[in-house]
């Protein structure tokens, strides 16, 4: 499951979010978003956890907790992931 992580401090590092989801199971990638050229966070970010009701578990009690002062909202990341072949063709159902 791939977690959308957002107002995340600006001091807040990779480690330190993989030690925070850690507490409800494996976490097998975590992305700060940056920007390109200053290298500044962005304040949101990804994380990846390989079993649903790990990452679900995480969300329910993170979302909307204070990390480092900041209140930040955890839901599951939507949008710009790969599709199956099981969406990508019942997406074109009704189109003949």
């Amino acid at each position: 499951m791939n977690i959308f992580v957002s107002n995340i401090s600006f001091k807040v590092r990779e480690q330190s979010l993989k030690d925070l989801f850690s507490e409800f199971g494996e976490v097998s990638n975590v992305r700060i978003i940056k920007d390109k050229e200053t290298r500044r966070s962005k304040g949101y970010g990804f994380v990846e956890m390989p079993n649903d009701n790990e990452g679900n578990a995480a969300i329910a009690a993170l979302n909307g907790t204070m990390h480092y002062e900041r209140t930040i909202v955890v839901a599951e990341a939507k949008g710009k992931k790969e599709t199956t072949s099981e969406e990508s063709s019942s997406s074109d159902s009704g189109n003949n």
